[in-house]
């Protein structure tokens, strides 16, 4: 249990911040998913800008690290090249 003003109001915004997290990186990666469920290659052509999107953002809060979401993109990207 917090003892000091200070410590109760870091624990309500680590909360605040673990729920937003969760929820970003929740659907991040139900994004992710769906993008490679596609089989059209003008409906990823459209999808990809927002996926990679997101992507970046989860990088840019350190939630994944940048090398990762590189990797990311550049698997969406050959999923994207291979669908015909």
């Amino acid at each position: 249990m917090a003892n000091h003003k200070s410590a109760e109001k870091r624990n309500r915004q680590s909360e605040v911040r673990r729920v937003r997290n969760r929820y970003v990186s929740r659907t991040t990666r139900n994004s992710v998913r769906k993008f490679y469920e596609l089989t059209s290659k003008e409906e990823a052509q459209a999808k990809f800008p927002e996926v990679t999107s997101m992507v970046d953002k989860l990088a840019k809060k350190n939630l994944i690290h940048k090398n990762k979401a590189g990797n990311i993109k550049s698997k969406l990207a050959a999923h994207m090249n291979k669908l015909s």
